[in-house]
């Protein structure tokens, strides 16, 4: 038996399908025809590839060049018997690659989630009875029987059942059980995007498609995963697993790979660039005690290892986690989960935001905005969503069930001529209808559709484009029949001979007829879906009542997000499965689209190769008509390009896009596939909380550059102040215990406190960094360098100065000792921001940096003042006059970094633009 596929199926008949899947539609597949093609086939199901162990996992998160490094470090330490440093950096590490194990294996599921798409049962024909079991046992050329609620089971072709329904079914889809529904609606949104559920026929597709929409244009095949909104209907199986259009999904997914995060590339960089510095450190101080002292190799190897190890900073991985962990949970409070540490901070790269329309810019709820009465008069619609909250306004008055009748009366056919059902717990029904009822709330005349009875109901379909109901009065002596009709425009004025005004009805005549055509294109220009009224004795002698405009409006604030977006220098782009026009004027209400700007459809990104696209796409803001294929070509092409792209999605349409874009971002609304495949879900499907993650994220990356310079620069102070005297010979400054303290405090609290300094708002306002920009940039350097400088001057000369009887004495070391501490509080204030003063930052609004802060100094003044720690760090009182020596003096690193950052606010420069002009990269 040959594979189908459904662009082939479509083209084909029932028949024609039965014969190529050699089944027999009246009696199914038997046992043993089943049991072959299974062999052939395989079930019905997604294969996941076989997980490597937990062990082979947590042993990955190593191969990470910081890590290494550290690892190599904690080693050298061991050897050289430092104990306390290779514990401390051992510790560092556990802590580090178990956080980013647990969010690694958290966040791997997105295979796993396609697989729960397949539903648990279905009913198929086999052996001439319908049998229900699990839907992973469908072969193709099953017989599969769908009924309202169901969700497709595996990719079907055949004949739709126009069956009446029994009335438990007839409640869930109709109002009246003397009704026969005789439509098959299937719910395509997680393919489409679209919110309107999708009419099935048993006509084959014809060459020459009238839609655009791959998944639309086969309107005798139901797919894998839809859900069935009305009717019932029976189809012959012609995929399964991976051979369905799931199935291609499945296996795009399969082959993409997680892109590494920018931080993780900037952290490799870094620990590239902390290894190159520790040879040159080795290097150096060898060459100078061989060469200038005449010492040996291998002392001198010992002791600029030892210098070396202690350069490295241990704590910048816990630094890290732990502020992205602060990120994590501050996004959280935001209503956006992000589901893995390093992604936090991606966004603050992102170029490109390319998101969905429907969902997600918009609220996809349809809501009626325009009313256009049969004699000319215009009415607006305020509120959106399925609610009663807003008024319909013509010509500045508020319109009531009885102040206009024109506009009134266009409500009233629409209520009548519905299906729909607001209930409390939401809409229940298709989504324009739901518009309509909304309409009828604000206007008080929802109540209009229990004055009559039904007999009898014509569903829209895509052949006749309109719905027809015949009802008679519930109440009064007057029975006539009376259809009322709704549908689109061209077909509804085609059946009129009258037109409704004010209470009277007038004859229809051509110029009439060329004015409601002009206001329908009007509307349709306007983005709005069209929707015309009517009613009569007959269905060839109606009554033309008006239109109404209905459209899915943007969601509150996203048009806001989108222009600061775009004013940080952040594309963004729309991707739709809508129309051309709905979507230009969708995107021209948002800011997207002004006219004369390029937009591609699905068709033309289909048929350009790669680097065509990547030509173009820059300069396109609104693509529609797109597929999964496209969103994921559309990715591949922005990131050729050089962009960093954030991807916005609701639906299995996205998922692919989702996993393959260097951040993806699903709304909380969507289908779990788009939520498992994306790294961020914004449980409010609010659009704006991207804004504030890319804020988030671009203060992680300069909090991670703060703490760097920090621990650098003390680092770089305490090594060349031992390296000084070691070199010539000098006194030690320090004992072991002051060390060790010093140590502590530029690993601990004071240096951890910078990475959860709080956002700074005016980051958004800064154009994304580059990915290749390293955390170690030139300037830094120069920041760092000048900060040790001082750091190293200042200590020393306190050093000679208590030096002066040439006799190292406890006040000696307590003025050298305490003078590096007290420098060290003042250097991570200046550390707090590389470009606004401390005063503009505000000194207590980081919480934790002033308790951090405290608590070293009153941990130091008890180092000073406690006897058992006297004795200890062989340290003395000092005097008040020595407190305020040591702050005049060690607050000369902060006064000069002040300096410094004021005469670049002064040329109007910030220091990101100076990094941006000279970046220092090994």
């Amino acid at each position: 038996m040959s594979i189908l596929t459904s662009e082939k199926a479509g083209y084909m008949t029932v028949n024609e399908v039965t014969e190529t899947t050699r089944t027999n539609v009246d009696t199914g597949l038997n046992g043993s025809e089943v049991s072959q093609r299974r062999s052939y086939h395989g079930y019905n199901e997604f294969e996941i590839a076989k997980e490597e162990p937990l062990w082979k996992k947590y042993l990955g998160e190593f191969n990470n060049p910081l890590i290494l490094l550290l690892l190599a470090s904690a080693l050298i330490s061991l050897i050289m018997k430092q104990f306390d440093d290779a514990v401390s950096i051992t510790v560092a590490i556990i802590i580090v690659v178990t956080v980013a194990f647990v969010q690694e294996y958290r966040s791997e599921k997105s295979l796993e989630a396609l697989a729960k798409l397949v539903p648990p049962q279905c009913h198929c024909l086999r052996n001439g009875q319908i049998e229900t079991f699990l839907a992973r046992e469908l072969v193709p050329g099953d017989i599969v029987h769908l009924m309202v609620g169901d969700r497709v089971p595996a990719d079907l072709q055949g004949k739709i059942m126009m069956h009446l329904l029994n009335d438990e079914l007839q409640s869930l889809v109709i109002r009246s059980s003397s009704f026969e529904a005789n439509n098959l609606l299937v719910d395509e949104s997680s393919f489409t995007g679209e919110c309107m559920p999708n009419l099935k026929t048993t006509k084959e597709m014809k060459n020459g498609h009238e839609n655009d929409n791959e998944i639309q244009e086969y309107p005798c095949i139901t797919f894998m995963g839809t859900m069935v909104n009305a009717g019932r209907g029976k189809g012959i199986v012609i995929g399964t697993g991976e051979n369905s259009k799931f199935g291609q999904l499945f296996k795009m997914m399969k082959e993409e790979e997680v892109p590494k995060t920018p931080l993780q590339k900037s952290m490799d960089l870094l620990g590239k660039q902390l290894s190159f510095y520790s040879f040159c450190i080795i290097g150096v101080i060898m060459l100078l005690g061989f060469w200038l002292q005449g010492r040996g190799l291998l002392e001198m190897f010992t002791i600029s290892v030892s210098l070396a190890v202690a350069a490295i900073p241990e704590g910048l991985p816990i630094v890290v986690t732990v502020t992205l962990a602060l990120g994590v949970m501050r996004m959280a409070k935001r209503k956006a989960i992000v589901k893995k540490l390093p992604v936090v901070e991606t966004l603050g790269c992102a170029t490109v935001i390319c998101s969905d329309k429907t969902g997600t810019l918009t609220k996809n709820e349809m809501t009626v905005t325009r009313i256009y009465g049969a004699d000319g008069s215009r009415a607006e619609v305020t509120g959106v969503g399925y609610t009663a909250v807003g008024e319909v306004i013509c010509n500045g008055e508020v319109v009531t069930e009885h102040s206009h009748s024109s506009i009134s009366k266009v409500i009233e056919v629409g209520v009548i001529c519905n299906d729909a059902e607001i209930l409390p717990e939401g809409l229940h029904g298709q989504p324009t209808e739901g518009a309509l009822i909304a309409a009828a709330w604000k206007l008080n005349i929802h109540h209009i559709r229990d004055l009559y009875l039904r007999l009898e109901e014509m569903p829209f379909n895509s052949d006749t484009k309109f719905m027809a109901v015949k009802c008679t009065p519930k109440y009064g002596e007057t029975k006539e029949y009376m259809f009322f009709v709704k549908g689109a425009l061209e077909r509804i004025l085609n059946n009129c001979s009258k037109f409704y005004n004010e209470g009277h009805l007038e004859t229809l005549t051509e110029k009439r007829i060329l004015e409601y055509n002009h206001e329908a294109s009007v509307m349709g220009s306007s983005g709005l879906r069209v929707l015309a009224m009517a009613y009569g004795p007959s269905m060839n002698n109606l009554v033309f009542v008006g239109m109404v405009g209905i459209i899915d409006p943007p969601r509150a604030g996203v048009k806001e997000a989108i222009e600061e977006l775009i004013s940080g220098g952040v594309a963004v782009k729309m991707l739709t499965g809508d129309a051309e026009e709905t979507a230009k004027a969708i995107a021209a209400r948002l800011g997207l689209y002004t006219a004369g700007n390029k937009c591609l459809s699905g068709k033309e990104i289909e048929n350009m190769d790669a680097d065509e696209l990547s030509r173009v796409i820059d300069n396109v803001t609104v693509l529609y008509r797109t597929t999964p294929k496209n969103k994921n070509k559309i990715v591949g092409a922005l990131k050729r390009n050089g962009h960093v792209v954030g991807m916005t999605g609701d639906g299995v349409n996205d998922s692919v896009a989702l996993r393959s874009a260097d951040i993806g971002i699903a709304v909380g609304s969507g289908t779990d596939v788009s939520k498992e495949a994306a790294d961020m879900i914004l449980v409010d499907d609010d659009f704006s909380v991207t804004l504030s993650a890319i804020e988030e994220g671009k203060s992680i990356f300069y909090n991670i550059r703060n703490f760097v310079r920090f621990q650098l620069s003390t680092s770089i102070a305490a090594l060349s102040l031992i390296a000084v005297c070691t070199v010539f010979k000098l006194p030690n400054p320090l004992n072991a215990m002051q060390i060790l303290w010093i140590n502590i405090i530029m690993d601990g609290p004071p240096a951890q406190s910078l990475g959860v300094e709080p956002v700074d708002h005016d980051v958004i306002k800064r154009p994304p960094r580059k990915v290749k920009d390293p955390i170690i940039t030139r300037s830094l350097i120069v920041n760092i360098l000048i900060s040790a400088t001082i750091i190293v001057s200042g200590t020393l000369w306190v050093f000679w100065r208590e030096l002066s009887d040439n006799k190292i004495t406890p006040r000696d070391t307590t003025m050298t000792f305490t003078c590096f501490v007290f420098f060290d509080m003042f250097n991570a204030l200046s550390c707090r921001s590389q470009t606004k003063s401390v005063f503009q930052v505000g000194l207590f609004t980081n919480k934790m940096f002033v308790i951090a802060v405290g608590g070293s100094i009153i941990g130091q003044l008890l180092v000073i003042y406690f006897p058992p720690l006297q004795a200890v760090f062989q340290t003395e009182a000092l005097h008040l006059s020595d407190f305020v020596f040591l702050i005049l003096l060690t607050s000369s690193v902060c006064v000069v970094s002040e300096i410094r950052k004021f005469l670049f606010r002064k040329r109007g420069r910030s220091l990101y633009e100076e990094e941006k002009d000279i970046h220092f990269i090994v």
